[in-house]
């Protein structure tokens, strides 16, 4: 079967022929019809220092057909579309990962191949209202964005919340699931298009990041917020202290924009705002997320699709920052 192979940093993302995977025990082989990119593969590509000789598959999104399964799995399955959840070995403590956990496509073999085998747990029906190509885009995305909008920043009607860095795909998700929840949604980008292209999904306004009155602005126009979801943390984290009303909720999920610098310490503690990191989500978020979009008939908002072969322009696209939305891999082609 062909699979993109990461060997190292230093070594450019091949596509190779490799010996197609067997499920064993209480795994199902599936045949992936679509797979999607994260920031994660590119950090995961940037940092990992370690030479890796066999290669590892990456890829934590995509969806496709039960091919075959293993001794200890519903041979039923076969034929089922499905899409994979990437939050592995959780834990049982909800609040938080355990030692054990994993992303899938690092350093477990991930979903950039014509074939994968994973726990039969870890599949779920694809949501009847998307196709395959859109159910890859959900998984990651849609996870990451459930748990920092209802679990840790609790969203209620009516709220305001600014999202940072939209064009992304979890931000996007958070701005569709926040307008479903009747939140007044504000964005940020450096791209005024992007900005643009929010306001048709729901936003109630947006604001350049690259303009340094930004906050300002953001400020006279709104009041504030009471939740913020960023993903960038960087030096423009401490604006967002300023930004958020008192008792406010901050939620990061992300460092596109480098380590956190200096905040106000005064704001934190007087405002009494609550800043909490977020990071994937429980196999019961994972199953509140895809009914929540079920019910509400959501899609993911995609930028573009690419053949399994282009993979490495596909990754130029998400570096330059050009997509808004989810860039998509067609593995059959």
């Amino acid at each position: 079967m062909k699979a993109a192979l990461f060997k190292g940093k230093d070594h450019p993302l091949t596509i190779e022929e490799v010996k197609k995977p067997k499920p064993i025990k209480d795994q199902v082989l599936i045949k992936m019809k679509y797979a999607a990119l994260n920031h994660r593969d590119l950090w995961v590509m940037q940092e990992q220092a370690q030479h890796l000789p066999n290669g590892i598959i990456l890829g934590s999104d995509g969806s496709g057909v039960v091919d075959d399964v293993g001794e200890d799995a519903d041979p039923l399955l076969v034929g089922a579309e499905v899409v994979i959840n990437p939050s592995l070995d959780w834990g049982n403590n909800p609040i938080v990962q355990g030692d054990a956990f994993r992303i899938l496509g690092f350093p477990d073999n991930g979903t950039f191949a014509e074939y994968m085998v994973i726990s039969k747990k870890y599949i779920f029906e694809k949501p009847e209202h998307l196709s395959f190509e859109e159910s890859a885009a959900v998984p990651l995305s849609a996870l990451t964005a459930y748990r920092a909008l209802f679990s840790k920043a609790r969203l209620r009607a009516k709220e305001k919340v600014l999202i940072t860095g939209i064009g992304g795909g979890a931000a996007l998700w958070v701005l569709q699931f926040a307008v479903a929840y009747q939140a007044r949604v504000f964005v940020t980008s450096g791209s005024d298009e992007k900005l643009k292209k929010a306001k048709e999904l729901g936003a109630i306004g947006g604001f350049n990041y690259k303009d340094p009155e930004w906050a300002a602005k953001a400020q006279k126009e709104t009041g504030g917020f009471d939740i913020i979801i960023d993903s960038a943390g960087g030096d423009q984290f401490s604006k967002l202290i300023e930004l958020a009303l008192p008792g406010g909720r901050i939620v990061n999920f992300g460092r596109t924009a480098g380590n956190i610098t200096d905040i106000s310490t005064r704001l934190l503690y007087w405002k009494q705002l609550s800043i909490h990191g977020s990071t994937m989500g429980t196999r019961d978020e994972f199953l509140s997320m895809i009914d929540f979009l079920e019910s509400r008939k959501l899609k993911p908002v995609m930028d573009k699709t690419y053949a399994l072969k282009d993979i490495t322009q596909a990754f130029q696209r998400m570096e330059q920052g050009e997509h808004f939305g989810k860039i998509v891999l067609d593995i059959g082609k």
